[in-house]
């Protein structure tokens, strides 16, 4: 084998891909270590192909550029999940897989074949069976109310538009997003069970050891292994870098910049002290690593509506997955889909109010789930937006904000946007306040009082959620993506292609390479289309199941409750 190069950096800390290391022959070389299958990236996908690989019998190595837990262990630890499972059954909620894919196939549209859909539903009560089997809990005591993430103590809850009467006329509406139980943000909780059951398995995993660049074989082009750049276990280098890692991410919601200055830190001691480290992978390699946010350059090549988006999830999704598998010929699709959260429930008032655009023209049903809204004003309206409120309404969502028991993270920043918005009693001056076409939002508000007081909406909005906004002062909170007061979080959908029975990833020709499989957000699935909160976790852990099941041998990559 040739001598490695030290990796490249970016200055956000953004490691670059290598070319391929080709080698004569599988069993010539000189290998640090080898295995049957080689995981990288150690999130939610990542530990769900460590356990299926080695629950078929598989001898697998783990590789992670940091802890572990990415992008997971930062969620709200929902996963979404039917077809009649324990948590829905004890509340009362009755459901079924039919009901499940009817639903989901208008939010997932062709991202996956109508048989992979129906899979994934008719495997979702397993997939819980599952999770519960390594200890986690979703029991819940309330019933499942409409938010964006739901209190401590409520762990089912209406995730996405079911309830929304264009979905519900065609399946019928029931909660599916399982918050794993915990206090706060319980991703972390979620993480922690999948983490303990790879250790459980004796799996090895490598943290601090990114993979730069695939090793194949030179006449049959199959992935080897891969070449990991490791920094030394127990190293005063490794010990700054785990230091400067944590205080990125703990960061990055607050001040991204002093974060990403942090991770350039970071990724200069990586290249000044991590060594090179080649494993041999006899059965295959499994991308794992997430999707690409964090790749600045990606997401304005491929996704430009959304770079002006808040980054969400983990400095790993910088598209290192997606940028290996293109270095040995995978195929990419549905690279500009993106979700971007633009949630207006809670306060429970502002679903209520009216949603403009630039053109003071209405942009969506105001009740729609909060990916469906922040989606269309990023790809339709130049990432402008405003909800109009009465003082009603604003009277009634301040209380709900200020009194209603909400996180913090939904009250604060509703608290501010309404305290900081324009205002006007009459809707023409809040139009000049804000340079939209007076004309345009006053007939834009009549239109929509007349269809309110008919109790009949032109854009579908239930009954029970219309208004009329009659009672001025008038206000305007600035929805818009630039809106640092009010972020609007993103992450990318698209991926490598894969073969859906198995995982394995496919070429720009539509053949499987051989020895290279791809799962979770670093590759096209069920959730490439559209969003709703859970069903990327959801994925991730049903995709990594598959792809660690085929790259292990086994015969079906089926789910099985321990």
């Amino acid at each position: 084998m040739s001598a490695p190069s030290a990796p490249r950096m970016h200055d956000d800390g953004t490691l670059s891909v290598e070319p391929p290391l080709v080698v004569e022959r599988a069993d010539g070389g000189s290998w640090d270590e080898r295995c049957d299958v080689l995981v990288l990236g150690f999130g939610a996908a990542g530990a769900a192909a460590a356990i299926a690989a080695r629950e078929a019998g598989a001898q697998v190595l783990v590789a992670e550029r940091f802890e572990g837990g990415g992008a997971t262990a930062k969620s709200g630890g929902v996963v979404y999940a039917g077809g009649g499972t324990r948590t829905q059954r004890a509340l009362g909620y009755e459901d079924t897989p039919e009901e499940m894919y009817q639903y989901l196939r208008q939010e997932t549209g062709d991202a996956v074949s109508e048989a992979t859909l129906r899979r994934f539903c008719e495997d979702s009560r397993a997939l819980i069976e599952w999770l519960e089997s390594i200890g986690a809990d979703f029991s819940s005591a309330a019933p499942a109310p409409k938010t964006s993430y739901p209190k401590d103590g409520i762990y089912l809850y209406y995730s996405g538009n079911e309830s929304v009467p264009a979905y519900a006329a065609s399946a019928r509406p029931a909660p599916r997003g399982h918050r794993t139980r915990g206090r706060w943000m319980s991703g972390k909780v979620l993480f922690e069970l999948l983490r303990a059951r790879v250790a459980e398995l004796g799996v090895r995993v490598l943290t601090q050891a990114p993979a730069r660049r695939l090793i194949v074989e030179r006449h049959t082009g199959a992935v080897l292994g891969a070449e990991l750049w490791r920094l030394p276990p127990g190293s005063a280098a490794a010990r700054r870098h785990l230091k400067l890692m944590r205080r990125a991410e703990g960061l990055h919601n607050l001040a991204p910049r002093r974060a990403d200055r942090l991770r350039a830190k970071a990724a200069e001691l990586e290249r000044r002290a991590a060594q090179p480290w080649r494993v041999r992978a006899r059965r295959g390699v499994v991308l794992a690593t997430g999707g690409f946010i964090f790749n600045r350059e990606m997401v304005a090549r491929h996704a430009p509506p959304f770079r002006r988006a808040m980054r969400l999830g983990a400095t790993g999704c910088d598209g290192s997955g997606i940028r290996l598998g293109q270095s040995v010929g995978a195929a990419v699709a549905r690279m500009d889909k993106v979700s971007a959260w633009r949630f207006i429930n809670p306060p429970s008032a502002w679903p209520r109010g009216l949603v403009v655009d630039a053109q003071g023209t209405r942009l969506c049903n105001e009740q729609v789930y909060g990916a469906t809204l922040g989606v269309a004003m990023c790809e339709r309206h130049e990432g402008r937006a405003w909800l109009i409120l009465d003082r009603a309404l604003r009277r009634a969502a301040m209380k709900e904000a200020l009194c209603g028991g909400l996180w913090w993270f939904q009250s604060v920043p509703a608290i501010l946007l309404m305290l900081g918005a324009p205002r006007a009693r009459r809707i023409e001056d809040l139009a000049r306040k804000l340079g939209l076409p007076a004309a345009a939002l006053a007939q834009t508000l009549a239109r929509y009082n007349e269809g309110a007081r008919a109790g009949r909406d032109a854009l579908g909005k239930s009954a029970e959620l219309l208004q009329p906004l009659d009672r001025g002062p008038y206000y305007a909170l600035d929805l818009s993506v630039s809106n640092r007061r009010f972020p609007c979080p993103a992450i990318t959908l698209g991926g490598l292609r894969v073969d859906e029975s198995c995982g394995a990833v496919l070429d720009t020709q539509n053949r499987a390479l051989v020895g290279l499989y791809a799962a979770g957000r670093c590759a096209v699935g069920i959730a490439s289309n559209g969003y709703v909160s859970g069903l990327s976790i959801a994925d991730c852990l049903w995709s990594g199941r598959r792809a660690g099941a085929a790259a292990a041998g086994a015969a079906s990559a089926a789910l099985k409750v321990a």
